[in-house]
């Protein structure tokens, strides 16, 4: 039997003890709590608190304990309701007063949320090894890409670089907000200011408080990667006075509402209206809004850049708090 001293001390933990002779009726239960086994009596077996596949599993378990006479361990899963519960039962050989088998002796501890943490663990494993392949193809489409509209492996080397930068930046701000994805102010902030001379003075932002999926955010971001450091170079951003103005709104179309971001260059150098291979085209007509499923524009004014992008709705949620405006 189990000391006065030992019930005390189990009255302080999870743990249930038991014991079954060796025709695996129960001769004594405690610290059964709100356990699988509060209401087990004495003389009752396990087909009688159990549902018959827990029932059939711990007899199986337990006359196996007995043959080989070497302790076993298990976990049950008891319904409860819509959902489970799940106790990892520990079980090892009875003895009597003159050392011969008398049945088993157990233990048993609940360990749902354990369990609840390990399928969440693996679901974020499994998001995150999906969200790794599909950073590696872009990694490799952006690779392919870069390559193919560079002269020298120096020039491929800086403008990679540059676009798996923006890559990271975007990564960071969709990890930040526990992958929910990011917001477009944040966005804009962290893939643009740092090519403004004048930092965010010469950015105007005007959006929605609007939340873009993760692959919307790596892909919108790289996009606003390509306007920056063109209009760093030769737009709006790379004189005194130039601007950008970066606006977003939401517009209700025949089937459903869409996101579209606008980027607007002023007061920059006159735009030649051939076209640089180099500049990050495919990228921004192709890869982004085939990516995000939406579509794309980028137009030659006389004094800067015209980009628009439509992002569907299932790419984006509206904070339900905030007040915005819908064409």
């Amino acid at each position: 039997m189990v000391s006065n001293k030992v019930l005390r001390a189990l009255e302080n933990t999870d743990m249930s003890v038991f014991s079954q002779d060796r025709d695996l009726r129960y001769v004594w239960i405690r610290n059964a709590g709100r356990s699988w086994l509060a209401e087990a009596q004495e003389g009752m077996v396990d087909a009688d608190l159990l549902a018959p596949p827990g029932a059939e599993r711990s007899i199986v378990m337990k006359r196996e304990v007995i043959r080989t006479q070497r302790p076993a361990r298990f976990e049950l899963a008891i319904a409860s309701g819509a959902s489970l519960r799940w106790y990892d039962v520990r079980i090892d050989v009875d003895h009597d007063d003159d050392g011969d088998v008398c049945g088993v002796i157990g233990t048993s501890v609940e360990i749902t949320e354990q369990k609840r943490r390990e399928e969440t663990l693996k679901t974020l494993l499994r998001e995150l090894s999906h969200r790794s392949k599909n950073l590696l193809a872009i990694i490799q489409s952006l690779a392919s890409q870069t390559a193919r509209h560079s002269v020298t492996v120096p020039e491929f080397l800086v403008r990679f670089r540059g676009r798996i930068q923006s890559l990271a930046y975007s990564q960071d701000i969709v990890t930040d907000a526990d992958w929910r994805g990011a917001d477009l102010m944040s966005l804009v902030t962290m893939q643009v200011e740092r090519y403004a001379p004048d930092g965010m003075d010469q950015i105007a932002v005007e959006s929605p408080d609007v939340y873009l999926s993760p692959t919307a955010s790596l892909h919108v971001g790289l996009a606003l990667h390509e306007l920056a450091v063109n209009a760093a170079s030769y737009g709006s951003l790379s004189v005194p006075g130039g601007t950008v103005a970066v606006g977003a709104r939401l517009e209700e179309g025949n089937s459903e509402e869409t996101l579209v971001l606008d980027w607007q260059e002023r007061n920059g150098p006159r735009v030649r209206s051939e076209r640089d291979a180099r500049f990050g085209t495919s990228t921004l007509e192709r890869i982004v809004p085939n990516a995000v499923g939406g579509q794309a524009s980028l137009e030659y004014f006389s004094d800067g850049l015209r980009y628009t992008l439509t992002i569907p709705r299932d790419q984006y949620e509206v904070n339900p708090d905030s007040s915005v405006a819908r064409a």
